[in-house]
């Protein structure tokens, strides 16, 4: 797959780190929060963002991305004020433009801090 366009996920709600996160995880990487996406879940933890895509009718095969925060040149985030719809975060990297949807209820600056602390120390 080419990332060179644009690759989208939507987060929905925030969720439980999952258990089994702990067997993809680099020694002194933690996890700081997950989040439930359509089929499956992200987590970010203090040296990247984990997307997990179930696929398939049944949801047993599991695409794995992977985006090291030392890969992020920029990030944004963008909301409508108090009015906590069209919610986004987009990531500018060495491969390509990464765009974070989220729905109503994730606190988008939250996500802004988690972000600017791992980027930051990368």
């Amino acid at each position: 797959m080419e990332l060179g366009a644009q690759l989208e996920w939507t987060l929905v709600s925030e969720c439980p780190i999952p258990r089994d996160v702990q067997g993809i995880l680099v020694h002194g990487e933690e996890p700081i929060a997950a989040y439930k996406t359509f089929r499956d879940s992200a987590i970010f933890t203090t040296k990247r963002l984990i997307v997990r895509d179930a696929q398939g009718i049944t949801g047993k095969k599991v695409e794995i991305y992977s985006l090291p925060w030392k890969s992020v040149d920029m990030w944004s985030s963008e909301n409508a004020g108090h009015v906590d719809i069209n919610t986004e975060m987009e990531f500018w990297t060495r491969a390509g433009h990464v765009k974070v949807n989220l729905k109503k209820g994730i606190d988008i600056r939250r996500l802004d801090a988690i972000v600017s602390a791992c980027v930051l120390s990368s």
